[in-house]
């Protein structure tokens, strides 16, 4: 944290101050309390109260002049602010051995339900699109703020929803890219800050070379976020050996800039999917957060108030 004017944190010396000589009165308070010798006097005219009670609405105002004092040399932090225009482009693989049981229910069950809540945690204001793919590539959803279409869009995937016959990492890269060069009418110009997240269970088999998509993500400065999910024992049927394969989706990761994560079940899916979430379209700004303190000195101030006027009928 930083502060734009320093200099006046100096002033928390006089908070120290009232502090102690709260402390001083008090115990100088005790020192010469009256004393009653009728003891069953004392008990109807004083009677014992908890000692706490009578401190809490001066400690109160002490930590509420603290604060007012930390917000008046206006601190500054910071903060994590999602990127306009941001975009992201979200594919998944829905080739024939995204059927494999390894994970339950199976591959393609268990990335949908992922993939809806990776999507409804990111914020509002972000594009999202869906690309499907299998032998080839195809957008099920063009980027777009509208939620309820992308679930309804992931909904729709389904094997062999976008062609049979392989597995084309490099066309649903492709895919994603072309979506973001026309997101609107400045993209072709300005290509707006924008990540691919790909998920698939193997290598590529189908379409354009994975590596000629990731040096088109490079030129336009896209990372592309890879997925690797299943196990090296699945199956399709008890019976077809699927195992995982990763290799092309790390490298396209490593050339793009993007992260590359290997996930066995669906709970290590939904932790890659937050890792990338955590990241994906945003910028770091420093942010003036005076006004935290200020809001928080001044209900402070409130509660000091109420317990005084509780337990004592007065104000502090």
């Amino acid at each position: 944290m930083t502060w734009l004017s320093p200099e006046r944190l100096w002033l928390l010396l006089a908070v120290a101050a009232l502090l102690v000589a709260y402390v001083v009165a008090q115990r100088r308070r005790s020192r010469y309390a009256v004393r009653f010798t009728n003891l069953k006097l004392l008990d109807r005219v004083a009677p014992k109260r908890p000692a706490w009670r009578r401190h809490v609405p001066a400690s109160l105002f002490l930590a509420m002049l603290a604060l007012l004092v930390v917000g008046f040399a206006r601190p500054q932090a910071e903060v994590k602010v999602p990127r306009e225009r941001a975009t992201v482009l979200v594919a998944v693989d829905v080739s024939r051995s995204m059927l494999a049981t390894d994970v339950r229910p199976d591959r393609l069950s268990a990335a949908k339900d992922a993939a809806r809540e990776f999507v409804a945690e990111l914020p509002g204001e972000f594009n999202v699109g869906l690309v499907g793919f299998a032998g080839t590539a195809s957008v099920f959803v063009p980027p777009v703020t509208d939620r309820p279409a992308v679930t309804a869009g992931i909904d729709r995937l389904d094997e062999g929803t976008a062609g049979r016959g392989g597995t084309a990492i490099g066309d649903a890269i492709a895919a994603s890219l072309d979506q973001i060069r026309t997101l609107d009418a400045q993209a072709g110009e300005d290509v707006p800050p924008a990540r691919v997240v790909v998920l698939s269970d193997g290598a590529n088999t189908a379409g354009r070379d994975p590596a000629e998509a990731a040096r088109l993500a490079t030129e336009l400065g896209v990372p592309v976020d890879a997925i690797s999910f299943g196990t090296a024992g699945g199956t399709i049927g008890g019976a077809q050996p699927v195992p995982v394969d990763g290799e092309t989706l790390r490298s396209v990761a490593d050339t793009t800039g993007g992260n590359y994560f290997e996930a066995g079940n669906a709970e290590e899916l939904r932790a890659a999917y937050a890792d990338i979430g955590s990241s994906v379209g945003y910028e770091t700004e420093v942010e003036d957060v005076s006004a935290r303190f200020i809001g928080i000195g001044l209900v402070l101030a409130v509660l000091a108030a109420l317990a005084s006027l509780f337990w004592f009928a007065r104000l502090p």
